[in-house]
């Protein structure tokens, strides 16, 4: 008999009817035979009258339980097919369905198409089962056992990780934590370096990385894949999985499988995960693209239930896009500046042994310590000759109004302070506030450091580079005034001509 062709009669029991409605009509137009239980007892009514192929049962009723309709069943014919469905997973449950047995089980929300396969797949086990048991000898139907119970350790395991995510995200307390922890669990559970999180400017069509993870090179692949991610997003924004099959001819050189999985909220695409291998032979499969689908949804429901906690959820939005557009708006050196600096704060906070939470909140103040030129007017912040002291006086007003752009956000202290000071010196003497030596925030210090390096070794309107030779003297020569000498002997420290290239 072909198994796709046949018809069959199914049992479905939740107390929640409108799941009766929608899979009663789904099995219906599929040519099945449906009945349908409020609870077990009523169930177990049905079933002494009629011929059944398969049961999906919730856990949670009234009456009798999902569980207690499975060890009945069980006790009555072992091979009867139970399909628990579930929207809590959890272990207590899985090994209680494994007690009872349960064949499989379903997260809710349930996907029809998914419970149509798994209908036909467990009916059909169940009909080998039984040849087996007729047919075969006791070490074939030892085998036939033996995969099934692999098959529920595997699903186990697919819990266990399901379970480790939502409760991960369930302790995060801020929009930049659960980007992290996107990257996090993307590296752990996909087992690769490689993973990045981007959020999605609309306005200017671009990508701003907000995380990544510790290992990843942010150079290199991650720049040549940022045009293929924003080709995803602007085409449907599904997600997507290129296998090493496919990765030479639409990957750029080196990248053998790539995936990445945009993150919505509320309809709106709000960033994108990312993760690729350019070594050895593992590559992605459809089980790493679910584990980091159920990421990012997780990731947008956090994000979302810190929002509306806050009640600032249509403000987070709009200035989150506003000041990310704003410094991608910006002229080219004002874009390329932004990234070096972070990128070179996060080197010398590494060699100061910074802490991850550290390196993080640098990289993230990094990218936007001069938004607050936003404010500045172009005949001021592009004039190529010098400042006159009024329009000097002006510009020193960006740090303030950079601070007071994050602050709007209500989630990122510690990033407005880096902001706000990242032009004070150590000596005193710089602004808005005039703090001196350990006043100024630590992070702050670094980032002084970092802004003053990439400014100098960069050509500008009214002036041309730097030689890195002379950057490294003018950055010696004013320790212990302009800035902090603890970061400058972090600096020295990773200092080499090879980084020279950098500037």
């Amino acid at each position: 008999m072909n198994i796709k062709q046949a018809k069959y009669t199914v049992l479905v029991v939740d107390d929640e009817e409108s799941i009766l409605d929608v899979t009663e009509g789904f099995f219906q137009r599929k040519g099945h035979r449906v009945l349908t239980a409020a609870d077990g007892k009523e169930a177990l009514e049905i079933i002494e009258k009629e011929k059944v192929d398969c049961c999906f049962t919730d856990i949670n009723m009234p009456n009798m339980n999902g569980l207690e309709l499975a060890e009945e069943l069980h006790k009555r014919d072992h091979s009867f097919p139970v399909v628990i469905m579930t929207g809590y997973p959890s272990i207590e449950n899985t090994i209680n369905t494994l007690k009872n047995g349960v064949v499989d089980f379903l997260i809710k929300p349930i996907n029809l198409d998914q419970m149509e396969l798994t209908m036909l797949r467990v009916v059909q086990q169940r009909s080998l089962f039984i040849e087996n048991l007729i047919l075969k000898e006791e070490i074939e139907r030892q085998e036939k056992l033996k995969k099934l119970n692999t098959e529920l350790v595997s699903r186990i395991d697919d819990v266990n990780i399901l379970n480790r995510i939502m409760e991960d995200f369930s302790n995060s307390d801020s929009s930049h934590d659960i980007f992290n922890k996107v990257v996090e669990l993307g590296s752990e559970i996909l087992k690769v370096d490689n993973v990045i999180f981007h959020i999605w400017v609309e306005q200017t069509t671009s990508l701003v990385i907000v995380a990544l993870s510790k290992n990843a090179d942010e150079e290199g692949a991650f720049e040549g894949i940022t045009p293929f991610i924003i080709d995803v997003i602007k085409t449907g924004a599904e997600p997507c999985l290129v296998s090493q099959g496919r990765a030479r001819n639409e990957l750029p050189e080196g990248v053998l499988s790539f995936m990445t999985v945009p993150l919505k909220i509320r309809g709106k695409v709000f960033g994108s995960a990312s993760a690729f291998i350019n070594e050895g032979e593992k590559s992605f499969d459809e089980k790493d693209i679910y584990y980091m689908t159920f990421i990012t949804r997780k990731a947008a429901s956090a994000i979302e239930n810190i929002a509306l906690y806050e009640n600032i959820y249509d403000n987070l939005f709009s200035t989150l896009y506003a000041f990310v557009a704003a410094v991608e708006a910006r002229d080219r050196y004002t874009r390329e500046h932004s990234t070096r600096v972070a990128k070179l704060s996060y080197k010398i906070g590494e060699a100061m042994g910074c802490s991850e939470e550290e390196l993080n909140i640098l990289n993230f103040a990094g990218y936007l310590h001069d938004v607050g030129k936003i404010g500045i007017r172009d005949d001021i912040l592009l004039k190529p000759g010098k400042l006159t002291d009024m329009e000097y006086e002006k510009i020193k007003e960006h740090p303030v109004i950079g601070a007071d752009i994050i602050g709007k956000l209500g989630l990122w202290d510690r990033e407005q302070q880096i902001i706000r000071h990242h032009h004070e010196r150590f000596d005193g003497k710089g602004y808005p506030d005039g703090l001196k030596g350990d006043e100024i925030p630590k992070l702050a210090r670094i980032l002084a450091v970092a802004d003053v390096i990439d400014a100098i070794s960069s050509d500008r309107a009214y002036r041309k580079r730097m030689s890195y030779e002379k950057m490294v003297e003018v950055i010696k020569d004013n320790a212990g005034t302009q800035f902090d000498p603890v970061v400058v002997a972090a600096f020295l420290k990773i200092a080499n001509k090879k980084m020279s290239n950098d500037f």
